[in-house]
């Protein structure tokens, strides 16, 4: 579960978090990498967290920053 619905790096430097990534080990929330301050990426660097999850409604896909694919529920279409 989320720790947070915004990116709290961002919200703290009064910025806006563009879209959000949910680190599936320990639920931090971070912004993406098309977002000034890719902080999702900087806590994978940091932690060696491997898997981040999209929390923009509808997306459903995963992220490995190990093996840089991405990952979609069993069932559901590229």
């Amino acid at each position: 579960m989320p720790r947070s619905g915004v990116c709290l790096e961002c919200e703290a430097r009064g910025q806006g978090g563009g879209h959000l990534r949910f680190c599936l080990s320990c639920g931090h929330t971070g912004c993406s990498d098309s977002s000034p301050g890719a902080h999702a990426t900087a806590h994978h660097e940091s932690t060696g967290h491997p898997l981040v999850r999209s929390m923009e409604p509808g997306e459903e896909w995963a992220w490995c920053y190990v093996d840089e694919v991405y990952l979609q529920p069993a069932g559901s279409r590229p």
